[in-house]
């Protein structure tokens, strides 16, 4: 990893401490070592940082191309041991790359939406994630983050807002015999989304309501 990565996650532990209520449940379900795939919602551009200094090993982020365009911001992404991925379409160079981490052994981070939800809900996930997932053949870690769409404006910064990162069990996609269909894809991606709604409470559930325990 960058020497960014490393100072960055100190001083978003400072910030985080200062500006907001930061709590983290479930991370004895994180495994210490070994290849990981972790799949979050997404609410707010801090998901990432926060997820770097809440999850107790090293991380690697796939991210939406979008993030890089600006210098200043796209340095920070990568520091943050992102990279880059075309969002609505199959971007093979990523799909190579998020395979390669994980055949190191490495902790990769996906955000299956591919974008910020709409007033905290779950919005319809992208196949991404599944098929990283059934390629690789390794276990899926879900994480819900509650309370970061209130981190917006200024006037936050006088509240002190609750954000929770709630951290799930690890499990595996079930096996798929025969060719994979877009059904099944289909069907794959929401199993994960459901496993991510049941991390969140049932107004943050969205397009996934009926899915979560």
């Amino acid at each position: 990893m960058p020497w960014f990565y490393y100072v960055g996650r100190l001083i978003v532990r400072v910030l985080l401490f200062l500006l907001i209520r930061w709590q983290v449940k479930g991370r004895q379900n994180i495994p210490s070592q070994g290849s990981l795939l972790i799949v979050a919602n997404h609410l707010n551009l801090i998901a990432p940082p926060l997820l770097a200094v809440s999850l107790s090993r090293e991380v690697i982020f796939m991210a939406k191309k979008e993030l890089f365009y600006f210098r200043v911001f796209g340095y920070f992404m990568r520091g943050f041991g992102a990279f880059p991925v075309h969002r609505g379409q199959l971007d093979r160079q990523a799909l190579r790359q998020a395979n390669q981490i994980l055949a190191q052994g490495q902790a990769l981070v996906m955000f299956p939406e591919g974008m910020r939800g709409k007033k905290g809900r779950l919005q319809r996930a992208f196949p991404g994630s599944a098929l990283i997932a059934l390629r690789s053949g390794v276990p899926i870690l879900p994480v819900g983050i509650i309370g970061t769409e209130k981190i917006k404006g200024v006037a936050w910064l006088l509240r002190r807002p609750q954000v929770t990162v709630n951290i799930g069990r690890p499990f595996y996609l079930p096996l798929v015999s025969g060719k994979l269909t877009k059904e099944r894809l289909t069907e794959l991606t929401n199993y994960i989304m459901g496993r991510i709604a049941g991390l969140l409470p049932l107004e943050y559930r969205g397009n996934y309501a009926g899915r979560g325990n």
